[in-house]
């Protein structure tokens, strides 16, 4: 099992910023992190992949008035953190000043007293070495093609754990450390389909604790019937039609509006939502919540990646855009305040984002949401990548199910849906309460009351 000593890190990261200040810089920031990986992956009962890694890195951000330089290295060595630190200055001494660069006021930064336990790191997860992965992984995968002759081959079945620990250390007067656990397990069947075809399926399980991590037995079944279910598609004729979309792909959609309110994107004008703070943007069913005080939960933190306290966000209440997502940059090109959402990459570097992002759940269950359609695409699976931020203009390809009179009746595939995002999240009708945080983006199933289908 590894054994992280965040005091050291601490230590380290002080070492660090105390050396960089004496050797000229105005601000330091020092974030050290280490970590361990292991990912197995077997096919048709044989092993094809095992691999296990560790890592121990420090990212620096200084600023020598307004011109700031970020830099990262692995080697913490006595003549590499001497090289790194004066190679940080230099490249600062040649960067252009930026009149909205700069650290947040040390009044702001959180103490350790304030920092919640989010129950994150669990020791059990190190202790799964390769051997006990792999047959975790052949587990599941032989529950899946044991369930039904149809299930002639397979993609594989995966399982990784990974933690670590970090620390991060400012010379306005901050520092604090976080350990951290997760551990994933996938498995992808594929069933014979008429004329000799065949349809992949997939269903996976990940949490921070590993006893709440589905059984690989649950996980290999579930991937089986959503493989089998996908057999015998049809194609659909263009027309407009409600669409549900189901937890996995409805992730993807509500990614979207995480982007779109994004500081940097704001700042930048690069998103569509740039003057509508204060405006509807959504059906008044949707409440859009950033909260990284979930425990355990995939995107949670006690503190931002600048220092300040986390906290929890309502990004949109009942349909209105009620604030962006900003960290203590974004504030300032803005002229607001940082709403504690900074995140710093391992390199160093400083940026807005999400914890976890959530679109509140509704009270019906999924069952109750489809008895209430008369007819709809209900999607599971999106393709491909097409989504402009500037105009909010969306298209997919899409599979899923046909839905009439509150069932499932077939499979379908090779078709395209599309509708401007804002419009989407306007004609939200639905919201079921199945959501599930494998993720740090989150939805449960919910249904949109019209788009556009392209089909043949």
């Amino acid at each position: 099992m590894a054994d992280y000593d965040t005091k050291k890190l601490i230590e380290l990261g002080a070492q660090v910023v105390d050396r960089a200040r004496r050797a000229g810089a105005d601000v330091a920031e020092a974030a050290v992190s280490e970590g361990t990986h292991l990912s197995v992956k077997v096919r048709m009962g044989e092993p094809e992949l095992v691999e296990e890694a560790g890592s121990k890195s420090l990212g620096l951000r200084v600023m020598r008035g307004q011109q700031v330089a970020v830099t990262y290295t692995s080697d913490l060595t006595e003549a590499g953190l001497a090289r790194f630190i004066e190679d940080a200055l230099e490249l600062a001494k040649l960067s252009q000043p930026d009149t909205f660069a700069g650290p947040p006021a040390p009044s702001l930064l959180s103490k350790l007293s304030e920092h919640k336990d989010l129950d994150l790191f669990d020791p059990a997860i190190d202790q799964i070495d390769a051997a006990r992965a792999l047959d975790m992984a052949k587990r599941a995968e032989h529950a899946a093609l044991r369930s039904d002759k149809r299930l002639t081959n397979s993609e594989g079945a995966t399982l990784s754990r990974q933690s670590g620990a970090s620390a991060l250390v400012t010379s306005g007067g901050f520092c604090g450390s976080v350990r951290g656990t997760y551990a994933s397990i996938a498995v992808h069947p594929v069933a014979d389909d008429q004329d000799g075809k065949k349809r992949s399926g997939y269903h996976y399980s990940a949490r921070r604790h590993i006893a709440d991590l589905e059984t690989p037995e649950a996980v290999g079944l579930e991937a089986a019937k959503r493989t089998l279910d996908k057999l015998g598609p049809r194609k659909l004729d263009s027309q407009e039609v409600p669409v549900i979309f189901d937890p996995d792909s409805g992730r993807s959609i509500l990614g979207l509006l995480a982007s779109c309110v994004n500081g940097g994107a704001i700042w930048r004008k690069a998103s569509y939502l740039a003057e509508r703070e204060g405006k509807l943007v959504a059906s008044p069913l949707v409440t859009v919540i950033d909260d990284p005080l979930i425990p355990r939960g995939p995107g949670s933190r006690a503190f931002d990646g600048e220092g300040l306290l986390a906290r929890r966000n309502v990004v949109v209440d009942r349909g209105v855009l009620k604030t962006f997502i900003l960290d203590t940059y974004s504030a300032k090109k803005l002229g607001k305040a940082s709403t504690g959402n900074a995140s710093r990459g391992s390199g160093g570097g400083v940026g807005a984002s999400s914890t976890n992002f959530i679109l509140q759940p509704g009270e019906q269950t999924p069952a109750e949401l489809l008895e209430n359609t008369e007819r709809a695409l209900y999607v599971t699976d999106m393709m491909g990548f097409g989504f402009n931020a500037v105009t909010g203009d969306f298209s997919r390809g899409a599979s899923g199910f046909w839905i009439e009179r509150g069932q499932k009746v077939f499979p379908v595939s090779e078709v395209t849906i599309s509708l401007n995002l804002d419009e989407m999240l306007k004609r939200i009708d639905a919201i079921a309460n199945d959501q599930d945080l494998r993720t740090s983006v989150c939805t449960p199933t919910f249904r949109i009351s019209s788009m556009t289908l392209a089909g043949k």
